[in-house]
């Protein structure tokens, strides 16, 4: 049964599905289409063209298919979202800049409050966005990728699948897949270890990873030799995917932390050579998480 709030404004033309909710002072246009048992809560303004699958949440305060926060936006397209999406309290997504195209959200996403998905992105599924992450336009973030409290992606970057960005990262290039990124220097500090397990990955595919992840961070080749080593070693299984996303991408990809994560501020002055650098080799040398 489907229950509108008597305060909330209902377009005609809008399509509602069956067991769809509707709070109080919301507002929803003719061109939305809302599926099956999706729930809008309070104060929501869902404008223009707005379709989304079944069983969303939306939650109070959102806006989604605004137009396009850019001064040469066109006539403006629209926003598809998939199904089981939850969007906690003040989500933002924008419509695509012009007529024709849409900005993308899959399946299964939890995008918690103030989380703002500009136009033109799209966003794969069983992705979580925290509390006041901010997409640029044409941003792409793939399935599984976690992205932190407050982190800033930049328009046209790439967040590559099961990879985690930390939060209040200044993300200015592209985060290859399978990839943990410090938020505080937004560097690369190792693989996503816990992701991938929590997402089903094999033993087998972690030291496949990890192998793929040493040969592009640690071997000391030229890019165009560890493309080619990609394709060689690496033509099947998950860490094909480094070389399909390295060769896609047009705004450079975020580099390895060369600090040892394990260095300790030294309490006594030591030698010359205790406080000398580590060396390339060592570094290639330690362990990737």
């Amino acid at each position: 049964m489907t229950r509108i709030h008597p305060t909330a404004i209902i377009h005609p033309g809008a399509q509602l599905g069956l067991d769809v909710s509707v709070g109080p002072y919301s507002l929803v246009d003719a061109a939305a289409v809302i599926g099956d048992r999706t729930q809008i809560g309070s104060h929501v303004v869902i404008r223009g063209q707005v379709h989304m699958g079944t069983d969303n949440i939306v939650g109070a305060g959102s806006a989604l298919g605004e137009p396009a926060q850019h001064l040469h936006a066109g006539a403006g397209g629209g926003v598809v979202m998939g199904s089981h999406n939850c969007l906690r309290e003040r989500v933002t997504i924008h419509a695509a800049m012009d007529a024709g195209r849409q900005t993308v959200l899959g399946d299964h996403n939890y995008l918690m409050v103030n989380a703002h998905v500009a136009h033109d992105c799209v966003v794969g599924d069983h992705t979580i966005l925290v509390n006041n992450v901010m997409l640029g336009g044409h941003v792409i973030v793939q399935d599984r990728a976690y992205v932190g409290g407050g982190a800033g992606i930049h328009q046209h970057c790439r967040v590559g699948r099961n990879a985690i960005v930390g939060g209040t990262a200044c993300i200015t290039q592209d985060v290859p897949p399978f990839v943990t990124v410090d938020g505080m220097g937004a560097q690369i500090v190792g693989l996503n270890t816990i992701g991938l397990r929590r997402s089903g990955y094999s033993r087998q595919d972690m030291l496949q990873l990890k192998a793929a992840y040493r040969l592009i961070y640690r071997s000391g080749l030229r890019w165009s030799e560890v493309l080619e080593e990609l394709q060689l070693r690496f033509s099947s299984g998950p860490a094909a995917a480094f070389r399909e996303f390295f060769l896609t991408g047009t705004r450079g990809y975020i580099q390895e932390r060369k600090t040892p994560r394990g260095a300790i501020v030294r309490l006594v002055m030591g030698t010359e050579e205790d406080e000398a650098p580590a060396t390339p080799s060592r570094q290639r040398n330690r362990r990737v998480a």
